[in-house]
């Protein structure tokens, strides 16, 4: 975090400073291990592993909050008896299809959901499992995931044998600290002492938090490392309290924007599904997929309708479904990497690059390369000429004869970008902020803002659409924005009170739950709702903290509705009552009939606790005066997910797709429903081959920003980290003949680069299964171009293409490769070495 998240570190700090005890668990000593309390080494891969040894360690000790879990989770929910665990198939769970390695999740499924199941449910979890794993994962359920039975059968003893406590205590039961010894490499006593800090730690008087990125995301099974922390800090009473809670640290500012205003393939803006070309056909038949009609998503319709209305306005009406037939279908994975599969298939034919730089940022840099090259068009938006922008002329696949320019056809459009400096508009940061920004100077030359671009691209294609039907959509759509400055850049305020929602009398919207599903309000996000309330731009407020609670609730808008913690009702006991004083934040006030505390409740405000629900109650309505998490269609956090998940309703212990070991735990070496490409495009290192003994990461520097388009062409920091290295223990440098400051060459099956080594002592060798094994360091910033004043190779073109079936996103933070001194070969030398590599 002190490496790649400096500002936010000071907190951490701060924290330290206060008391708290900060654990730093990462397979490299960084700037964050040095200022931790203590470093706990890590083999890279391997975190289900320690976090379901913790949770194994607080159920088998019984240390979890009792009463939080039987009143806020599904602990005592039954499970079908058709449910198989991994423990019963060996790594499997039930309703695995191996010929398409996909799960049909009708198994996993609640006691008595045939009969209890909600609108909906049934078709999903029985009929559609497999079209659920091909249709983009388990984003098209929307924000509040897969519906569910929301009142299943329940022992509240947790004694029954299939409730979800004890499958949890049967699954994890092997999730030992000789485990975590064997598997991960970290010792028994190192284990003992973090066990023992995390649970004295949580509980009515205090919290405990983790703090995560990339190296828990960019994994086969990155999603289940989320789940598995969900698990420990529900069981321990760590969600929807001050202090606890599991953040999700982004890279830069706005990745948490990117997704709530999606740049992704399977998601609508607030999380909405985007509708499937095959299920869809009608509103109707989409809102009945799209997750529960209990709790605050049984609201859906309200928010599709009103985005439905902000796009095409006084064409969309009750009688035509408010246009949604005009919403794009989804067909399948239409992610990146299988867009990059389309390139070089020839299917894809153009490709818009707003930010990007796949040539040297993405995993499989060859692959990539080579799907750029068979493009007809290319559109790159960026600060400078990137390499995605220069590769036909200078990629590497020209020295080595792969390519040559003269026969490439793409034909690359280079339109310059303007800086975060030179616009206005909004960051939306890790904690759900929305900070507005004012442009401080006119961005030079031909640079315009992504506003300015894609809202002129936009009206000259509504200027050249004809009558036709086909045109309609775009016909419709509305398009109209103030336009300011000498180049009409349409008003980034304006567009942000369109996202914020607008009411039947044109003012401002205050929150999302104003939102109708009549087509009288308008709304571009419905999470979003409210950040023009009053007609103010929310997101402009810099109140100093001196003058406002800790919570600064007037420095920046947090979504939804400027709460800070989410699902803050689980901040307050059952009957409403803080559970200590120490930990206080939303509780009951009996005598104003109403939620209070320092924060805006995560609840219906004055919703008593003793609420019960009526019979056949929908949305909000549906959930009890105990139901805290209330996006959820049963208002419980899942320790269990009997939907949602493409590969497993619990988390378990795979191997890396690449992987020098076996998984002891199970004969499933690998994450079953992983997602892969075997394409002599990027082929595959095998598992456990002598040829890559060794575990390959890859991480980020401070000095540098992502793929090093930004930071290579700047002489300072280009001065402070100018060449790509790697890392390496004393003990391999000395088996290998590295010296510190020479050259090594790394090698996997797609590729070899070469870096300077840098012998240290922060990447440790780890004993795993009995034997020593090396883990080597990688950052990833270097590429040939960008205008850098520093060049260096790509260590992405090293990584393998298998994703997280769930999210779809690469393994680039675990894989094998072979170590050799000197500088790698050239030209067709290089290709030779490789081609020696692949077949042994």
């Amino acid at each position: 975090m002190a490496e790649c998240h400096p500002v936010g570190f000071q907190w951490v700090v701060e924290a330290r400073y206060r008391g708290a005890k900060v654990f730093h668990i990462d397979p490299r000593f960084t700037r964050t291990s040095a200022l931790a309390d203590r470093y706990v080494p890590i083999r890279v891969g391997s975190d289900i592993v320690l976090l379901g040894a913790l949770i194994n360690h607080v159920l088998e000790n019984e240390l979890d909050f009792r009463e939080y879990v039987l009143a806020y989770t599904n602990a005592s929910m039954i499970v079908s008896e058709e449910y198989r665990d991994t423990e019963d198939l060996d790594g499997l769970f039930s309703g695995f299809d191996p010929e398409t390695r996909t799960y049909d999740p009708a198994t996993w499924s609640y006691e008595g959901a045939p009969e209890e199941a909600a609108a909906g449910e049934r078709a999903e979890q029985m009929d559609h499992g497999r079209e659920h794993a091909d249709m983009g994962g388990p984003d098209q359920y929307g924000a509040g995931g897969a519906s569910a039975n929301p009142r299943p059968m329940k022992d509240p003893t947790l004694r029954h044998p299939r409730c979800v406590y004890q499958i949890l205590r049967r699954h994890f039961a092997r999730y030992t600290p000789e485990l975590v010894a064997e598997l991960c490499g970290i010792s028994p006593e190192d284990f003992a002492e973090l066990a023992e800090t995390v649970t004295t730690n949580s509980g009515r008087e205090r919290t405990t938090m983790w703090v995560y990125s990339v190296g828990w995301t960019q994994h086969t099974v990155g999603a289940q490392y989320i789940r598995a922390a969900s698990i420990l800090q529900l069981l321990l009473g760590n969600i929807g309290r001050p202090g606890g809670g599991i953040l999700a640290l982004r890279g830069h500012a706005s990745i948490q924007g990117s997704t709530d205003i999606p740049t992704l393939f399977n998601i609508l803006p607030g999380y909405l599904p985007m509708p499937h070309a095959h299920q869809h056909e009608t509103l109707d038949d989409y809102l009945a997929r799209a997750g529960g009609d209990t709790g605050f998503w049984g609201r859906k319709r309200s928010y599709m309708v009103s985005l439905l209305k902000a796009w095409w306005g006084d064409a969309a009406t009750e009688d035509n479904d408010f246009r949604f037939d005009h919403l794009p279908r989804l067909t399948g994975d239409h992610g990146h990497y299988s867009t990059v599969m389309g390139q070089i298939d020839g299917t894809v034919k153009g490709y818009f690059v707003v930010g990007e730089n796949p040539a040297v940022g993405s995993a499989g840099g060859r692959a990539q390369r080579l799907g750029l090259a068979n493009l007809e068009w290319l559109v790159v938006r960026d600060l400078t000429l990137v390499e995605t922008a220069t590769f036909w002329k200078d990629g590497p696949e020209l020295e080595t004869g792969e390519m040559r320019t003269e026969d490439i056809g793409t034909e690359v459009f280079f339109v310059p970008a303007a800086s975060h400096v030179e616009k206005d508009g909004t960051f939306t940061n890790t904690q759900r902020l929305l900070q507005w920004r004012e442009k401080a100077l006119d961005p030079p030359g031909d640079c315009r803002s992504d506003l300015w671009f894609f809202y002129h691209l936009g009206k000259l294609l509504k200027e050249r659409i004809t009558s036709g039907e086909i045109d309609r959509p775009l016909r419709e759509l509305t398009w109209d924005y103030p336009e300011e400055g000498v180049h009409g850049d349409p008003s980034a305020s304006a567009v942000l009170r369109e996202i914020g929602g607008v009411g039947p009398d044109g003012r401002a919207l205050s929150d999302y739950t104003e939102l109708k599903p009549d087509g009288s309000t308008q709304c571009g996000c419905w999470i979003y709702c409210g950040v023009y309330a009053d007609e103010v731009n929310q997101a402009a407020r810099r109140r100093p903290g001196r003058e406002q609670s800790p919570e600064a609730p007037e420095w920046g808008w947090a979504w939804p509705a400027n709460r800070r913690i989410l699902y803050n009702r689980a901040s307050a006991d059952p009957e409403g009552r803080p559970w200590s004083e120490r930990k206080a934040y939303i509780y009951w006030d009996e005598k104003k009939g109403e939620w209070t505390g320092p924060d805006v409740p995560d609840f219906e405000k004055t919703k008593p606790p003793g609420y019960r629900p009526p019979e056949g109650a929908l949305a909000e309505a549906a959930l009890s005066g105990t139901d805290p998490f209330i996006m959820q269609a049963d208002g419980k956090g899942w320790l269990y997910a009997p939907a949602g998940l493409v590969d497993g309703p619990l988390p378990a212990h795979y191997e890396p797709f690449e992987s020098p070991v076996r998984n002891p735990l199970y004969a499933q070496q690998d994450n079953p429903a992983r997602r892969i490409y075997p394409r002599p495009e990027s082929p595959y290192n095998p598992v456990g081959a002598p040829r890559f003994p060794y575990v390959l990461t890859t991480y980020r520097l401070t000095e540098h920003h992502t793929a090093g388009g930004m930071s290579r062409p700047l002489a300072y920091l280009a001065e402070l980290q100018p060449e790509l290295f790697c890392e390496v223990s004393p003990t391999l440098a000395a088996e290998l003949g590295l010296a510190n400051g020479d050259w090594a060459t790394i090698v996997t099956s797609r590729t070899a680069i070469e870096a300077r080594v840098l012998v240290t002592e922060r990447v440790r060798p780890l004993r795993i299964q009995g034997r020593t094994v090396h883990q080597i360091g990688l950052p990833y910033h270097w590429g040939w171009g960008s205008g850098g004043l520093v060049t260096g190779d790509i260590a992405n073109d090293l990584m393998p293409l298998a994703l997280d079936p769930n999210v779809y996103i690469q393994e680039s933070k675990a894989t094998t490769c072979d170590v050799r001194p000197g500088r790698r070969p050239r030209g067709r030398d290089l290709l030779a070495l490789i081609e020696e590599y692949r077949h042994g």
